[in-house]
């Protein structure tokens, strides 16, 4: 019997990739993790034997915790984290592996750059972003680690400046993140981590036409492309314009996934009347 602090997988994969998203906390075993290292998009890794040490960093905030199979581990670290003051904290139904057999996306942790000290991704980039070094921190931010580190730095610095800081370059020649022929960086990381939900490929069709100069490929790129430039020209702070850009890539996507059947007419079809 699922408890009343419980939400299933279909409901949960609803949460994902939007910025009210709960922190997802993966407390399984490392037995099971070692049989099975992937993780739920944006999830954090978590000792449950130590849930007194860490439970501090959700007060205040909303959580799902995940185990194997959604039974004791979950339920005591969930019950530990209200305790500790966390505004809500749920178990996924089902745990880790309800997720698989709903076939929700799962992330290889091989696929995933090496974490700081505190458990944050680091990623270095070119300043100035237009298009694609706006849209593939998005993405890492609500599908791969919520609390990633960007660095904007002159061109010709970035590599120097990822291996000095431990960090994974993105969106320049020749590095792993970057684009593949006539594919952008964000299709890239979109391939890399197996996220392949229509929303999500229907959205990289627009950032593609609006990153390569090819705006006929999706109707919505060119005003992508032209809301882009505008951020460029309203912000001279790149993480200003980044924290921008995330509100604007919360509401393509959730067009992508919500909206792209509904019409918008003017004038407005009067009561009773067809439009």
């Amino acid at each position: 019997m699922s408890s009343i602090n419980s939400i299933s997988p279909d409901k949960l994969a609803r949460l994902i990739g939007v910025p009210h998203c709960p922190a997802l906390i993966d407390v399984r075993t490392d037995r099971d993790y070692e049989a099975d290292p992937r993780f739920h998009p944006g999830a954090l890794r978590r000792d449950p034997k130590s849930v007194s040490e860490w439970a501090s960093e959700f007060i205040g905030r909303p959580s799902i915790v995940i185990d194997q199979s959604g039974e004791q581990v979950s339920e005591g670290v969930a019950a530990w984290l209200r305790h500790a003051g966390a505004s809500s904290s749920d178990v996924l139904a089902g745990g880790h592996l309800a997720w698989v057999k709903s076939g929700g996306p799962l992330i290889p942790a091989s696929k995933v750059p090496r974490r700081d000290g505190l458990g944050r991704t680091i990623w270095v980039t070119r300043s100035r972003p237009k298009v694609d070094r706006i849209a593939c921190p998005w993405l890492i931010r609500r599908f791969l680690d919520p609390g990633a580190v960007f660095l904007f730095v002159a061109p010709g610095e970035v590599s120097s400046v990822a291996e000095r800081f431990g960090g994974a370059p993105f969106d320049i020649e020749g590095a792993f993140w970057s684009h593949r022929g006539e594919r952008c960086t964000f299709d890239t990381m979109l391939e890399e981590w197996g996220l392949e939900s229509e929303p999500l490929q229907r959205l990289a069709v627009i950032v593609r036409g609006a990153d390569t100069a090819r705006l006929n490929i999706a109707p919505e790129a060119a005003g992508l492309l032209a809301a882009s430039l505008g951020l460029s020209r309203m912000y001279a702070n790149d993480l200003e314009q980044l924290e921008a850009g995330m509100a604007f890539y919360d509401a393509f996507y959730r067009w992508c996934r919500d909206a792209t059947d509904e019409p918008h007419n003017w004038p407005a079809a009067k009561s009773g009347k067809a439009s």
